[in-house]
């Protein structure tokens, strides 16, 4: 979905009316604040999180912020009772393809004008901004992304006599089959990779599902998404993963960690677990982003990450919003980045990862990152996910129209709440 916050700008009137100066109404009074933020555990770390408080402190005096660590597991009900009015807080991070869930509730605060006033929203990684923003609304502030990229063994390039990283799908596929030799797996790509392969989809110009006129209908039928499934089959068959699986069953990283596979495709938090497993390889592994049809673009990839919100009902709209805009502003985006090798919110700051390669990979596949469709239902596709199975159907010899044509049915009834 294209990000449509001119669509909003009738709205934006009344919003800079009421405003004023960049104040939202319901700040709370002039006197001394507590600013309650919801983070997510793990997304940051506590040293991080004491040099902000510290430095924001600082600069605020009147302002003392309050971080509470939320569990992944079970949030999203936890947030649409938060978001009600019980125990709101003031700034909420949420993941970033979660934005459309949450606005539905009708209890998420327009910041359309001030992404564009203050945030340079026009220059946000597409991935994390389209998801934040729903009907022409941006209701999520992008904070930060991290996505796929190709991890390979540096040894067994060297050994097929590959020097320098592919550029091309079709280099990409001429290496992967002079790797895929000796014992070797020149590609360990699980059958049911669905994000992989919404990445060669979104190449070839087409889509998950489709928004027409808010009726989303699946599209994994279109000629344009075959040839993302066609292009995925090719590359799969250049290894031995399990058709039926996804990267989970076995666990990718204690594939790869066995010395015989050439490349997988993950986020580089998969290296660390691969190098536990088999500390021989430390060192040996390097990271490429995904290749594209052609040299001049990498290839298009899921983006992950969080976007930060802030509740109808929160107490300290005003004050969590400076928050966001710190936290989502240049300096701290750099230093977020350096800390948790992140990519930042936007490219022109990914300077400060340049010299992490793993990181810099992300970084630039990140420029072509999308996010699922923007639909309040697409958490019902994904634990119902009927496009695992057609992968597999496609991949043991069935009819990839046939089968495409189901699975679209499929994700047409559950975004319709069928």
């Amino acid at each position: 979905m294209k990000n449509r916050m001119l669509v909003g700008a009738v709205a934006l009137i009344s919003t800079v009316a009421l405003g004023g100066c960049g104040m939202i109404p319901g700040s709370g009074g002039s006197g001394g604040k507590k600013v309650t933020i919801w983070l997510m555990k793990d997304s940051v770390t506590a040293d991080f999180l004491d040099r902000f408080k510290k430095s924001y402190e600082e600069e605020h005096s009147s302002v003392e912020l309050e971080f509470k660590i939320q569990e992944w597991g079970g949030i999203g009900p936890k947030v649409l009772e938060a978001l009600s009015g019980q125990d709101t807080p003031d700034v909420i991070e949420v993941g970033n393809t979660q934005v459309a869930q949450y606005a539905e509730s009708g209890n998420l605060r327009d910041l359309t004008l001030e992404s564009m006033r203050d945030l340079g929203s026009e220059d946000w990684l597409p991935g994390l901004a389209e998801p934040g923003s729903i009907g022409g609304v941006q209701y999520g502030i992008p904070w930060y992304a991290a996505n796929r990229v190709v991890i390979y063994n540096k040894d067994l390039f060297e050994d097929a006599g590959i020097k320098n990283p592919p550029k091309t799908r079709a280099e990409w596929i001429e290496d992967s089959e002079k790797l895929n030799h000796d014992g070797n797996q020149g590609m360990y790509l699980p059958g049911q990779n669905w994000y992989v392969l919404a990445g060669f989809i979104w190449d070839e110009g087409g889509e998950l599902a489709t928004d027409k006129e808010g009726d989303w209908q699946g599209a994994l039928h279109s000629s344009a998404a075959l040839k993302g499934m066609q292009f995925y089959s090719q590359l799969q068959a250049l290894g031995d993963g399990p058709k039926d699986a996804d990267e989970e069953k076995p666990p990718q990283a204690d594939v790869f960690a066995e010395g015989n596979v050439a490349q997988i495709i993950s986020t580089p938090s998969s290296v660390p677990l691969i190098e536990k497993k088999n500390p021989e390889l430390k060192g040996k592994l390097g990271y490429f982003p995904i290749p594209g049809k052609t040299s001049k673009a990498p290839g298009s990839v899921f983006t992950g990450g969080s976007d930060l919100i802030i509740p109808q009902k929160a107490d300290q709209r005003s004050a969590g919003y400076e928050v966001i805009k710190a936290l989502a502003g240049a300096k701290w985006q750099e230093e977020l980045a350096k800390t948790m090798s992140y990519v930042p919110n936007k490219p022109e700051l990914a300077h400060v990862i340049e010299g992490e390669e793993s990181t810099a990979a992300m970084a630039e596949g990140a420029t072509r990152g999308h996010a699922t469709p923007n639909s309040s239902q697409w958490a019902a596709v994904e634990a119902d996910n009927p496009i695992k199975p057609y992968m597999t159907a496609v991949l043991q010899g069935g009819d990839p129209a046939t089968e495409a044509k189901t699975a679209s049915e499929k994700i047409t009834d559950l975004l319709a709440g069928s």
